[in-house]
């Protein structure tokens, strides 16, 4: 089978399950940002969920074996915090220490934790469960892919901008409760909102191990 660079899993989680989820981290008084909330590792609801067989049998699909959640973060669009997100890969990782390898890089601080930009055989070990706390429809700014785009590794922002003029893209419509899995070098965006109600999804991250390479070691975020 042909390996699009993500798929979508319907009815994993049940609207009871996402409705607690959704008011621990929307109305619980968290910090958070106008767009969401990132390093939500740390929450007893987010890592009870990461943890959750369900989940963890769906990465290990993609990894092949063991799997292991490392980053959390909540992203919400409404009408109120609206954003187009632009064409591209998610090419950066959260690192316990800085790598002395020209592969690695540029590096960024983000909420207290070192990113690096990583290489492809990294990215390739990852894999995104992102967890629809709300329908995602047509109309509140769902996720747009570009399949199989993650096959041809890292590449520049002109590469990216070339493959969403030359390539079809697909919309990613997902219920409530759905995952979808992608992986992180898989092109992708998405438009603004427009309805008033909130969509809200967690982006949870998962790895292999870990530890990537001697010295080369994910941060918990």
């Amino acid at each position: 089978m042909i390996d699009r660079g993500y798929w979508i899993t319907e009815d994993v989680l049940s609207p009871s399950e996402c409705e607690k989820l959704a008011v621990a981290l929307c109305d619980g008084g968290k910090p958070r940002g106008r767009a969401g909330a990132r390093h939500l590792m740390a929450t007893p609801e987010v890592a009870a969920l990461a943890s959750d067989r369900r989940l963890l049998c769906i990465a290990a699909a993609a990894l092949r074996g063991h799997t292991v959640p490392y980053r959390a973060t909540l992203f919400e669009k409404s009408g109120r915090a609206n954003w187009l997100v632009v064409w591209h890969q998610d090419t950066a990782l959260p690192l316990l220490s800085h790598v002395p390898s020209s592969e690695w890089g540029p590096w960024s601080t983000k909420a207290g934790v070192l990113y690096a930009h990583a290489p492809t055989w990294a990215l390739e070990r990852i894999i995104a469960l992102r967890v629809h706390l709300d329908a995602s429809t047509s109309e509140n700014g769902p996720l747009r892919v570009i399949p199989g785009s993650h096959r041809h590794g890292v590449v520049s922002d002109e590469e990216v901008f070339q493959m969403a003029r030359d390539r079809e893209s697909v919309e990613c419509v997902v219920s409530r409760g759905g995952i979808l899995a992608m992986r992180p070098l898989l092109v992708h965006s998405s438009p603004k909102v427009r309805l008033a109600e909130p969509r809200r999804v967690l982006h949870l991250e998962y790895a292999d191990g870990l530890e990537l390479a001697q010295g080369v070691r994910l941060a918990v975020a």
